[in-house]
């Protein structure tokens, strides 16, 4: 049976504060929420502490499965990647005292670079899980369609495969395999184990991967991406993670921000086949 997490990127337009999401994601029945690094920062900056918000969650029933982070661990520029890791270092240390245990690792500076030399990118990524194993959270190589840089998912699958770490392992999302051109049935390819977490949308059949935008994916089930295929074959490689609901669509920030946050539960219950 498949889990549910909330991105918190899913509500982004109601400007609301992590405390209020996390209740919002217990309250619509959410197995686990992932909040974005900036969001965490926020609520320190207010002078509450993170232990506070790892109780919360605790309380609302949910766990923390990672947050979404951007720092430049794969540029070509050392001063730029040594300040990278230690952007890294603090953001994992601020998700082990949440309670998490992944982090998003795409490939922040790097979008527009189409000569980066994957061998050395796979080297930096060592280095990054290397730095994760001190704080017990393992980042993930992003694929972002849209970037130069690892926008396939082979790419992705070539940094961790060739980093050689143990803790290697894929972020994907529907989105981002259709937005980069690749095909799905490369996900059989890989062992769920390494696959934690998983972005999961929809995206209509308009317009095309070329012009598709963030703000264009829609609630699972009501675009044309082969979900049913995709969950199936997570489901034959052992996919035991979370499925992640990361939407853009400012057309869903309308109305009340637990009915979005319900919407979007129920329609990943749909096309999981999962009861509620």
């Amino acid at each position: 049976m498949f889990k549910f997490c909330l991105n918190t990127s899913t509500l982004r337009g109601y400007k609301l504060t992590l405390r209020e999401e996390i209740e919002i994601a217990g309250r619509a029945g959410y197995d686990a929420i992932e909040p974005w690094m900036s969001e965490i920062e926020a609520h320190e900056e207010t002078g509450h502490t993170i232990e506070e918000l790892a109780t919360m969650v605790r309380n609302s029933g949910l766990s923390v499965q990672g947050a979404i982070g951007f720092f430049e661990w794969i540029v070509d520029d050392e001063t730029r990647r040594k300040a990278a890791l230690e952007r890294a270092r603090r953001d994992m240390e601020r998700v082990a005292r949440l309670g998490g245990t992944l982090i998003a690792a795409p490939p922040m500076g790097a979008t527009e670079t189409t000569d980066l030399n994957l061998f050395r990118a796979a080297e930096r990524y060592a280095v990054l899980c290397e730095l994760g194993r001190e704080f017990g959270v393992r980042p993930l190589v992003e694929v972002w369609g849209f970037s130069k840089t690892l926008s396939r998912l082979g790419e992705a699958a070539f940094v961790a495969i060739e980093s050689g770490h143990p803790d290697a392992g894929i972020l994907a999302d529907v989105y981002h395999l259709h937005k980069g051109g690749s095909a799905h049935t490369g996900l059989a390819l890989l062992n769920g184990a390494q696959l934690p977490l998983f972005h999961v949308n929809d995206y209509p059949a308009e317009p095309g991967p070329a012009a598709i935008k963030d703000e264009h994916r829609v609630w699972p089930g009501d675009g044309v991406a082969p979900l049913a295929a995709i969950f199936a074959t997570l489901q034959q490689i052992g996919f035991d993670g979370y499925l992640s609901l990361e939407l853009f669509n400012p057309n869903y920030w309308q109305g009340d921000a637990f009915e979005t946050a319900r919407t979007g539960i129920e329609k990943l219950q749909a096309v999981t086949q999962t009861r509620a």
